[in-house]
């Protein structure tokens, strides 16, 4: 099992910026990818960013120039730092990992947490 637990959202002004965390524990092999993904209201879940083992990053267009990926290998966490925050950025962020072992490729996300975007 492997536990994920999302902090650091809140309610932020356009125009500002707020850092997402999460934190892995549990029966963690590696991880091949880690990445952040969004649902708002009435919407699907859509990618933001991951990052991968080798820290290779990709991001949504919409976030581009905006949002930055990183990771702590030491700590087993990812963070999303989101800057110049627009109200179509809020969502319920939810962390993800991806771990691929013997062939099988497990996804495990985490409870989300939200971000408030005032106009």
């Amino acid at each position: 099992q492997v536990q994920l637990v999302e902090s650091g959202g809140g309610l932020v002004q356009a125009g500002g910026s707020l850092r997402l965390s999460c934190a892995a524990s549990g029966s963690i092999f590696r991880f091949d990818a880690m990445g952040w993904y969004r649902q708002a209201p009435g919407n699907q879940r859509d990618l933001v960013t991951t990052i991968t083992s080798d820290g290779n990053t990709d991001y949504a267009d919409s976030v581009k120039g905006r949002f930055t990926i990183s990771r702590d290998g030491a700590k087993n966490t990812v963070y999303l730092q989101m800057n110049s925050l627009k109200p179509e950025d809020a969502a319920v962020y939810y962390c993800n990992v991806v771990m691929v072992i013997g062939g099988l490729r497990y996804v495990h996300w985490g409870q989300g947490t939200r971000v408030t975007v005032s106009s």
